[in-house]
This record gives structure tokens, sequence and C-alpha cells, in this order.
């Protein structure tokens, strides 16, 4: 559901400074590179060195600061100058700092490198690649100029977003949105868009929001094409060719003749938002997760999200804006590093349940038990009212507070266990999870997390 179009605030005079500085140097660049180019990163450049500009001066391709002081870190990005908003980074092998010693250079494909590790990214090895070009839809494009002047686009970047879409940008099964620090992606499927939480260590992602087509315009037809999704003017539409959309999800301008550039991206919260440019600012027109309690990261790992939106942890003995307890990332089916323990705790539900894997079982006890004897669960969630277990196969992030209308006198207390002890008789529908890096003796201990609801 699209939430209420809300205005950010007014550009403060710093960001006016930024703006002006960064526009100022964009405009001494050119409006393509070719063959032969090399360019090192100057650390004189106190924000932006732009590198190559598109017609209009509205986007500049260059290296970019994020972050301040000495952790700040260098991205080779196309920024929307007005708003010093960048809409496209490159993937880097590694973090590189603002101080780096790098340079960029195009002989055919763009590559980014240093003396010392070699090449950090680059395009695809393109010899026959003769410039490079950014368009006025912000779009990074190698192109060569083939028989009677017709231009022929070796590679582009709106192939290879970073946590951002531009309106008018394909985005196909081929491509991966990832917020900036890599926590959460969003893909498209045959049917439904999607994001996902992504973890380390070979976990395979975890879908925590879900949009399907409703093939109310159109219908997808079995061997007729991919689907792609594509940001319109207010809404995002899904498709299978460009005759007419097989989905459209609205935002909060739809259907009211809002022009302007609008961006889809996927924020570090792990939101998806939509926005336009009225000239001054950002407006958000697209808020995907509406309640704060069902983004997975909202208060940390291990983290309770309160009915008011207000954080704790789950096992009551610190603050959430301490931290919990650390992001897990072992491996319970290391036979060196088995051990556990069990919390259980009342007054918890799992969001976005309809998306997890699930099975019908007798008890809670067999719900336990089959989390307990598979190594690679980290937490079940059982209903003794459906019969259904829910098993968690990733590091547990944050869980929402139970609906207390329908909460017993004990809801909300936690209970610390060093084995697989059995749960007494339940009163009401409960849910169960799994899986915490908890240093209870020399080695790494994972805490497994039985949770009611």
């Amino acid at each position: 559901m699209a939430a209420a179009v809300k205005v950010l605030p007014f550009p403060t005079p710093i960001f006016l400074l930024v703006y002006l500085s960064t526009t100022v140097a964009a405009s001494s660049v050119g409006h393509e590179i070719h063959r032969g180019f090399s360019v090192a990163h100057d650390t004189s450049y106190s924000q932006f060195q732009p590198l190559l500009a598109d017609p209009t001066g509205v986007f500049s391709l260059g290296f970019l600061r994020g972050g301040d002081g000495d952790s700040s870190l260098l991205d080779l990005a196309v920024l929307h100058l007005p708003s010093s908003t960048a809409l496209w980074r490159a993937t880097l092998a590694r973090p590189l700092g603002w101080r780096a010693d790098v340079s960029l250079s195009f002989n055919g494909s763009l590559v980014l490198s240093d003396s010392e590790r070699g090449i950090l990214w680059s395009t695809p090895a393109v010899d026959a690649g003769e410039r490079l070009v950014l368009l006025d839809s912000s779009n990074l494009q190698v192109q060569k100029l083939a028989a009677g002047g017709a231009v022929v686009v070796l590679w582009e970047s709106f192939n290879f977003p970073a946590d951002t879409l531009v309106q008018g940008q394909n985005f196909t099964s081929a491509a991966v949105v990832k917020s900036i620090d890599q926590r959460f992606s969003m893909r498209v499927a045959e049917s439904y868009v999607a994001l996902y939480m992504e973890f380390p260590g070979g976990v395979p992602p975890v879908i925590y929001w879900k949009h399907a087509a409703m093939e109310a315009k159109a219908e997808i037809v079995a061997g007729g094409g991919a689907i792609y999704a594509r940001v319109g003017e207010g809404f995002l539409g899904m498709y299978q060719t460009d005759s007419a959309p097989v989905d459209v999800l609205p935002f909060s301008s739809f259907n009211r003749g809002i022009r302007g550039l609008r961006r889809l991206t996927l924020e570090s919260d792990g939101n998806l938002r939509d926005y336009y440019w009225n000239g001054t600012i950002w407006v958000r027109d697209l808020e995907a997760i509406a309640d704060r309690c069902e983004i997975p990261a909202s208060c940390g790992a291990y983290g309770l999200c309160g009915n008011s939106g207000g954080c704790r942890c789950l096992d009551d003995a610190r603050e959430a804006e301490g931290g919990c307890l650390p992001a897990a990332s072992g491996d319970f089916c290391d036979a060196a590093n088995n051990e556990f323990g069990i919390l259980r705790r009342k007054g918890v539900d799992l969001a976005h349940k309809e998306l997890a894997a699930r099975e019908k079982v007798a008890s809670l006890e067999e719900c336990e038990g089959s989390c307990e004897q598979n190594c690679s669960c980290w937490g079940a969630i059982y209903n003794n009212a459906s019969g259904y277990c829910y098993w968690l196969d990733y590091p547990i992030q944050s869980l929402m507070e139970a609906d207390q209308k329908a909460a017993t006198a004990t809801d909300g207390e936690s209970e610390w266990d060093g084995g697989r002890a059995s749960a007494g008789a339940l009163q009401r529908p409960q849910f169960s999870f799994v899986s915490i890096n908890r240093a209870l003796v020399n080695s790494q201990i994972a805490l497994v997390l039985i949770i009611i609801a």
C-alpha cells in the first residue's frame, strides 16, 4: 500500500553549497570519454570529482565521497547534481577509502584500478568500445559507431543497478538491486517482485516482502517472454511486453499528472521507497512496508519491535539502543561448534509468516525437536491453533510484539534454558524462532530461540 506523500526537509545551506560546488565542477568536464582516457583520483575535491557530464548538466559520473572523516569511502558513481544523490554506483570488489590511490581509464572498457592491487572494477572487456557517454536519463553507456553512424550499445549501467532504479529503467531477472550495505536485495521473478534479506556464509536470500502481478490489464502468457519491472509516472509496472502491464503498483501520485525525475530506492533499513524530484527536493511517493515492525531489521538482530514502534531485546537483559546480541553467522552443522542454548518467550510474532516455510505438526515439542535435529535450522515458530510449525533457516533478525488484546497475563516473559527442555501447556497460539551467536563458553555457542505468542 502506498503511504501518504511526505515532503522531505528543505535543503540546508551546507547542502546548497555542496550542490553549487559540484555543479560548477561538473560543468568543466566533457560529454564523452574516448579510448586512451585515464585520470587519477584527486583528493583535493572535498565531496565529488566529476569526470563526465550528461548533455543537460543534471547528471555526472565521478568519484564520490561517502561518510565523514577518516572512515569516508570512495565510490565510482553517477550523481544527480541538484540533490547530490547517487543514482548508480559501481560494485567494487572491496571498499575503498577516500584517499585511495586509484585511477579510471577507458580503452574499450571502463576500468578502475590501482598500481598495487590491480583491477578493482571494470565493465566487460570490449575491444570495440569507442566512447563512454552519460545520457540525460542517467544511463552510462559504452558505445561504438556502426556503418551509417548507427550507435551500438555494448554495455550500460541500467543493466547493472546498485540500490536505485530510475523512471524508464527496465529491471529484469538478470539484475539485482541491493541496498548500499548489501544487507537487502530486490529481485523480479516470473510473476512477482520481492525483497530479500542477504546473509554471508552461503545462506540463501530470505524473502520478506512480495508483490504479485494482479494481471488486470494483461495476463502472463507461458512462453511469452520474461517479466520485467519499470518505474512509470506514479507507479511500478510489471510487463511481459510493452503493450500493457501485467501489474501496476500505484504510488501516492498515481494518475495525478506529476512529472519529474523519479527514483525507486532500496534503502539501508530494508524498505523500498519511491521519490520524485519537484525541482527543489525529493518528495516521498511510496513506502512499500508501512509498518516499521514488519521491516526485518527494524530493531536489529534479536530485537523485539513493540506495538508502539519502540524496540527492546528478546531476552530482556539489555536495551535495544545498545544492541541486543551480535548478528549471527555461524555454522550449526560444524561438529566442533554445535552447542546451543534455548530461549522461550511469550507475546512474540513473526512478520510475513505467509512467506516462511511451514508444515503441520502435532505439538510444540515436535516443532521444537524437528528444528533441533536439523543443523541448518536457526529457529522454529509454532502456532498451536493451526498446528503449523515455521522453520527459519537463517540468522534471527527483529521480531514483532504480538497483539496484546490476545495476550495472556504471562505474555512478554522470557526464559533461558541451557538445553532442549520440553515446554509446558499453552493457553493460546504460539510461535518459535531459532538462532543466536552467544559466547557462553570458550567456543561460539548457537542459541536456539523458541518464541511463544
